[in-house]
């Protein structure tokens, strides 16, 4: 099968080649997929599992990619819940081979049914972005009705979930990013824009939920805001500062079929929207993943159409 590796820590995505490799086999509990389209977060290539096992042996040439819609095409011993033929969608494992490729070997249980009237790439766009806004609302800041809560990157992949999320779950929502961000934030949902280069973070007032995608010195000025009781959720790493009187959480996200169900839900019911930039083939992948200049919205490669 074709498939996209990287061997080169310090090459970065320049370092991404598209090679032939053996197709997968499916373990106990596995599936393996025919991928039809596939995400990529740059991040990744800094990620220590995409280069080590959980031994932290080498595992290069190792396939990036972690977000995945497709079709089940064998099944591993014992597996449950999926049948060979169906479309499904999900986040692979972080320590095993990704979903750059025709063909992905992955636990059944890191996927949920794709419904037929959702697009195999907007089912790839969905979840890292939608289980990490999840998870950091309702599961770590425990999110009610009627918060405030400030969106960090709130235009971005991660962030444009936050807002969705927050405001259909009865929050105000306060979003942040850049100027040319302000309408595309407001459209999402959010009450109130700010523009981190120019308006004052501070006149925001008290919050009860931030959401942080950028941690430094943002990071440290959106905890002192948060009343007692509130939460600091990150997902830049181990927080470098707790609000007073409240929690700081950081989070690694997980793959859930549960959430997954709900995420796809909305957005057949249009309350929620994915932001696609640009969709490539895999044989055009690596040029793709190597823009040469900033580009809105998710990059989607399809190996299958």
């Amino acid at each position: 099968m074709k498939a996209i590796v990287v061997t080169n820590r310090a090459a970065g995505t320049a370092g991404m080649k598209l090679v032939d490799r053996p197709e997968p086999n499916a373990a106990i509990n596995d599936v393996v997929v025919q991928v039809h389209a596939s995400g990529f977060a740059p991040t990744e290539l800094a990620w220590p599992s995409t280069w080590t096992d959980r031994l932290d042996r080498d595992r290069t040439p190792s396939i990036p990619g972690h977000e995945l819609a497709g079709v089940v095409t064998a099944l591993g011993y014992g597996t449950t819940g999926l049948s060979v033929g169906q479309r499904v969608f999900g986040l692979a494992d972080w320590y095993r081979d990704g979903t750059l490729a025709e063909y992905v070997a992955i636990e059944a249980r890191n996927l949920a049914p794709l419904p037929g009237d959702v697009d195999f790439t907007v089912g790839a766009s969905l979840p890292i972005s939608g289980l990490t806004a999840w998870q950091g609302l309702f599961q770590h800041g425990r999110l009610q009705a009627g918060q405030r809560v400030l969106a960090h990157g709130a235009a971005g992949a991660v962030g444009s979930m936050v807002t969705q999320l927050a405001r259909e779950a009865g929050a105000y929502v306060i979003g942040t990013g850049r100027s040319a961000d302000r309408q595309t934030v407001l459209d999402l949902g959010a009450k109130e824009f700010v523009d981190l280069d120019h308006d004052a973070l501070e006149d925001v007032g008290e919050v009860d939920l931030v959401f942080d995608v950028i941690g430094g010195d943002i990071q440290k000025r959106s905890a002192a805001l948060i009343r007692a009781g509130g939460t600091l959720v990150t997902i830049v790493g181990p927080a470098e500062a707790r609000p007073s009187g409240g929690l700081a959480v950081d989070f690694v996200v997980e793959a859930d079929r549960v959430q997954l169900i709900e995420i796809v839900q909305r957005v057949r019911d249009g309350r929620l929207r994915t932001h696609i930039g640009k969709v490539s083939s895999l044989d055009d992948a690596v040029a793709a993943l190597n823009p040469t200049e900033r580009r809105k919205g998710s990059t989607i490669i399809c190996a299958h159409r």
